[in-house]
């Protein structure tokens, strides 16, 4: 036999090893998924989600550190004791009143699924396998605190799945900042001494309308969008004080260090314009846009069509919007991060019913075609030797 062929068959053996661990939980892992969708958890309060987690993988082989990196709800798993180290990115984080909608619940699953289906070869193929706890990606940045910690120091690759209404090889995700913006004035009764007060809710009003004449400007792939988390008290009392949350996003860090300003503008525009004192506050750390690595996507994409899962790109799809912390861990790491369709019907991610889908035998399918695709590219990445092409 010759050394390819060889070669060949070394992959394929190792790579239905690697099925064959993953079968052997795959049913413990949608019922995982299941829990999680019952029991969702916000941002940096996912205590009994990274507990049952962390504790899972420690039942299979790895070495669990939990909590981790300083962070209450993050954990690392490793497995594999010398050689390139992957990082398994593990989201599980939930959304307010609309809990797993956005499919955390089998990101982290099939997260688990891809680090057991190579923790038990990982030693034979001289790399070392990572399944990382990164909390609160909904809002708070967990990764971007990973990163600062150390958490992906000397890190060869990383990867993860999320999934989507549709199948999407390497979404590019928009980078995005956050802020509270807060407008203070002066209270006074509403019909019996306007003219005493200055209203911040009128402050708030402005700044909104202020971006609104702006978006005739904006470029295709730019979006603001903002919610009022505080706007008064009581409808005879002028307003002292209003609160309001927004998101800045555009498609590239570039395009988006153009636009922040101009929209801050706006803000202190309307605090001029109403004599109101203003106050901006990021709300979590700016997420960074996707850079997806070639080789991987490459490597991927072969095995993801292999279990029958064919993966479309952005470029014949179109930009998707949307933005993750994930992004900024491109920046420092090459990385992956795939989308993989669900069937939903008409719901999108960040609704009630496609929380639902993720708990369907289609959600299901995600967590197998998603641990498998991204073990049998670490598999793939260890037999050729291809790490120092992943920087070049």
């Amino acid at each position: 036999m010759s050394g390819t062929d060889s070669d060949y068959g070394s992959s394929m053996s190792r790579k239905q090893s690697a099925e064959q661990a993953f079968s052997s939980v795959e049913g413990d892992l949608q019922a995982l998924s299941k829990w999680m969708y019952e029991n969702p958890e916000l941002g940096y309060q996912e205590f009994e989600s990274s507990r049952r987690l962390g504790e899972f993988l420690g039942e299979h082989g790895f070495e669990v550190k939990y909590p981790a990196y300083d962070l209450e709800t993050s954990f690392e798993a490793n497995a594999g004791s010398s050689g390139p180290r992957v990082v398994i990115c593990c989201e599980y984080d939930a959304l307010p009143e609309v809990g797993h909608a956005c499919g955390h619940n089998i990101i982290a699953t099939a997260a688990l699924g891809a680090g057991i289906a190579t923790a038990a070869m990982a030693d034979e193929l001289g790399i070392r396998v990572t399944v990382l706890g990164t909390p609160a990606e909904e809002g708070g940045g967990g990764k971007v605190a990973l990163i600062d910690a150390g958490a992906f120091e000397g890190a060869a690759a990383s990867m993860m799945i999320h999934p989507h209404p549709e199948d999407q090889l390497d979404p590019s995700f928009q980078a995005r900042e956050s802020f509270t913006v807060e407008y203070f004035g002066k209270e006074s009764h509403a019909a019996f001494a306007p003219q005493v007060g200055i209203n911040a809710l009128d402050a708030f009003v402005q700044a909104y309308l202020n971006v609104a004449t702006f978006r005739q400007h904006m470029l295709p792939d730019d979006r603001v969008h903002c919610i009022i988390t505080h706007g008064g008290d009581a409808s005879n009392i002028i307003p002292a004080y209003t609160a309001s949350s927004w998101g800045i996003r555009s498609g590239t860090n570039e395009r988006l260090q153009e636009l922040v300003p101009k929209i801050k503008a706006c803000f202190e525009a309307a605090a001029t314009a109403t004599g109101c004192r203003i106050e901006v506050t990021p709300n979590d750390y700016p997420y960074l846009n996707m850079t997806n690595n070639s080789v991987m996507t490459a490597l991927y994409s072969a095995n993801s069509a292999s279990l029958g899962r064919s993966m479309p790109t952005e470029a014949e799809m179109g930009a998707s919007g949307g933005s993750s912390d994930m992004g900024n861990v491109s920046q420092v790491v090459p990385s992956i991060h795939p989308m993989l369709g669900i069937e939903c019907g008409d719901a999108v991610n960040h609704q009630k019913a496609f929380a639902a889908a993720t708990v369907t035998p289609s959600g299901d399918e995600a967590i197998r075609d998603g641990a498998l695709a991204m073990a049998y590219t670490i598999i793939d990445m260890a037999e050729q030797d291809i790490w120092d092409t992943l920087s070049s």
